[in-house]
């Protein structure tokens, strides 16, 4: 398998916590210069102190002068030849008590977030011989869970947003990709099992086992699984992969 081209410039939104924190640190260790961008300063400085990113900034996804000016300042230190849009975020309600709030939250943060870094990015990545965009998603981009109409609806989204930028992009030297991971092994999973202990009285072990039965495999995703298909597709040897929404999902899809 390929790996990456030369000491390549990895921008990575949401990057403090969970999936976001583990591709920056693979892409890293990879060889990739990694700027990592998030709402949580004290998180992404330790990630540069530890060696897991080489730069951080501070922006929140859903302000698109905060991303744009973010992309710009990373893209002054070094041309970006690699974009993750990770950042996202979940909340579960009944449809009947989502009201347009919790819909605009959704939109907001999981596909308007992944329209403004593509859209404050790509001017730099055009410049590269070389570009990678890929969109953590979700499997809830590619089918429908109970609960999380809002959720599912900007990850579905966000999904047809890859499809179709990659057609456009296809003849340049940019690819544009989903990763669909399952239920992670995350702060936010973690959140989701708090949910499920509050609202119905099982213990910890009873509501991770809610979760996993999703999966095939009988378990939680680690974040590790989904920052190596990351990685993949971050190589050289997957130039010919565009368009596509990569499960990581035990079988489930």
């Amino acid at each position: 398998m390929a790996g990456l081209p030369h000491s390549p410039h990895a921008v990575v939104t949401g990057a403090a916590r969970g999936i976001g924190r583990e591709i920056a640190a693979t892409l890293a260790r990879a060889g990739a210069d990694v700027t990592v961008l998030g709402r949580h300063k004290a998180a992404l400085d330790d990630l540069v102190a530890k060696g897991d990113a080489h730069f951080s900034i501070v922006a929140d996804v859903i302000d698109q002068a905060a991303v744009d000016a973010a992309m710009r300042e990373a893209a002054a230190r070094r041309p970006i030849n690699i974009l993750i849009a990770n950042a996202g975020a979940a909340e579960s309600a009944p449809f009947a008590k989502s009201d347009a709030a919790l819909f605009k939250r959704m939109i907001d943060v999981n596909f308007m977030g992944v329209v403004h870094s593509i859209q404050a990015a790509l001017p730099s990545m055009r410049s590269r011989p070389f570009g990678r965009i890929i969109v953590i998603a979700s499997t809830a981009g590619l089918k429908g869970y109970a609960y999380v109409s809002a959720y599912a609806a900007a990850k579905h989204a966000a999904i047809g947003l890859v499809r179709s930028l990659a057609l456009e992009l296809a003849p340049t030297r940019i690819t544009v990709n989903a990763v669909c991971p399952g239920f992670t092994d995350t702060d936010l999973v973690a959140g989701s099992i708090d949910t499920i202990m509050k609202k119905t009285g099982r213990d910890r072990t009873a509501a991770i086992s809610e979760l996993t039965k999703h999966n095939p495999q009988g378990r939680l995703v680690s974040p590790q699984e989904v920052a190596d298909a990351v990685l993949w597709l971050c190589g050289e040897g997957a130039g010919a992969v565009t368009g596509q929404a990569i499960a990581v999902a035990g079988g489930e899809i």
